[in-house]
């Protein structure tokens, strides 16, 4: 291996690692959200399954804000320029507070109406609405904690931001335990002690962040950028992230309709689906890295005039991708035995379907991890954001949701049917982000002179 090899893995290790490492706590802060409710009864770990697909909305809003992050602060940070990544850190938060206030304001005024968008089942919207009016203050706390930690990763402090989310995970899990079952002569708060135990590990998460944010020799939240941002800077942000957001809004809701389609096909579908989720997350949590880690990779040899590095590179992520996308389908259909372990409180049915849709998900794991590192790592990095939007608005709006709903309703195909046509999106995707990965229109340099 030749020392441009060596320093690519290098690289690619000190991100991906850590970044994998964080997506895993992550989904694991969700997993023990659906095994200690379940615990208590099925109803509450569907209600609060369904009940958190607006937070994965908001985490749509999230995410296309992180990556337009990500496309400016890697391209300058490569280049050199802090001042500009630091410009790029204060767009990127005052529109995350606006986000986050909505969607809190949303949340704890009209929590049973959110609930009746997933489920008609009265039962799970009471049960929801609980859930939702109690952890909505955590959006207002993420709305700066997530900001800064993805500035942290593109400034070259990943495995700082990572420990800060890991220790903010770390402590929900602890408290998810306390505050449910009611440890240590806590009240059992079951769904409110879900919440609430959530709203403390966010609190930490920005104590945390505030902390790192008082040093002296790292990207700072600087004031005078809040009130007085780059108006270059500020155009080129929502020029390329602008297509980013419609981008997940597309995909993201779209995403959410299968949550809506399952939640009215049972209860049982509604179990079963949730736990997949849960599994198919924590498996996913290496592709998903690597996604990540290649758009800073990417772009900060693009933002250093490295053009044919990073076209290289690019080569790698993708052949790297696809690995990763085998290996976790076999990991995922190699634990799904052990799964029956943590879900005998299912129904037999819910437990059938389970198995079945497990299966269903290792073969999409190759799919998932290969998009991910190219549509919203690779083609980001160089700016090229308008063709993931077009792709999604095809392929969810314009064949997987009306497949899924004239399936579900007008067919009434049965539930696992349904299941299977609501999973093809990302292999109908495939095709043509290869074609487009050819033409090599996102390898472009966006930097400029601030």
């Amino acid at each position: 291996m030749n020392g441009d090899g060596k320093r690519f893995y290098k690289n690619l290790a000190v991100l991906v690692l850590p970044i994998a490492f964080q997506n895993l706590m992550s989904a694991m802060v969700s997993a023990s959200d659906a095994v200690m409710l379940g615990m208590l009864e099925q109803d509450s770990m569907s209600a609060v399954s369904l009940a958190t697909q607006v937070q994965f909305v908001l985490s749509l809003f999230y995410a296309a804000l992180t990556i337009g992050a990500t496309i400016l602060a890697a391209q300058y940070w490569g280049k050199g320029d802090s001042d500009a990544v630091e410009r790029v850190l204060a767009i990127v938060l005052k529109c995350s507070l606006v986000v986050s206030f909505l969607f809190f304001g949303a949340a704890a005024v009209f929590p049973s109406v959110l609930m009746r968008i997933f489920t008609n089942d009265g039962r799970l919207v009471e049960l929801g609405a609980v859930y939702l009016r109690d952890v909505s203050w955590s959006y207002l706390l993420g709305g700066v904690s997530q900001i800064y930690l993805c500035i942290m990763k593109n400034s070259g402090r990943v495995l700082k931001s990572t420990l800060f989310s890991v220790a903010s995970m770390v402590l929900n899990i602890i408290l998810n335990a306390v505050l449910i079952f009611g440890l240590f002569g806590a009240p059992g708060l079951g769904i409110s002690g879900a919440a609430i135990a959530t709203v403390l590990a966010r609190g930490v998460e920005l104590l945390l962040v505030g902390i790192e944010n008082c040093r002296k020799d790292v990207i700072r939240i600087r004031w005078r950028y809040l009130v007085h941002s780059d108006r270059v800077l500020r155009k080129d942000f929502f020029v390329y992230t602008s297509p980013v957001l419609a981008n997940e809004l597309v995909w993201g809701c779209g995403f959410t309709m299968f949550s809506v389609i399952m939640g009215h096909l049972g209860s049982d579908a509604v179990a079963a689906n949730s736990y997949a989720n849960i599994m198919k997350n924590l498996i996913a949590c290496l592709c998903l890295g690597i996604g990540s880690g290649s758009g800073i990779i990417v772009g900060n040899e693009l933002g250093s005039g490295n053009l044919e590095r990073a076209k290289a590179y690019g080569s790698k992520l993708c052949r790297l991708a696809l690995l990763a996308g085998a290996v976790s389908g076999a990991l995922l259909l190699a634990c799904s035995p052990l799964v029956s372990f943590f879900t005998g409180n299912l129904t037999v049915r819910a437990q059938y379907y389970l198995r079945v849709m497990l299966f269903m998900c290792s073969y999409y794991m190759i799919a998932k991890s290969i998009n991910s590192t190219v549509v919203a790592g690779i083609f980001c990095a160089g700016g090229d954001t308008k063709f993931g939007l077009l792709c999604d608005l095809v392929t969810m709006w314009v064949i997987i949701v009306p497949i899924g709903l004239l399936a579900a309703f007008v067919f009434k195909v049965p539930v696992l049917a349904v299941y299977f046509l609501l999973n093809l999106d990302e292999l109908v995707k495939l095709p043509a982000v290869y074609r487009h990965y050819k033409k090599y229109g996102w390898v472009r340099n966006l930097t400029r002179e601030v």
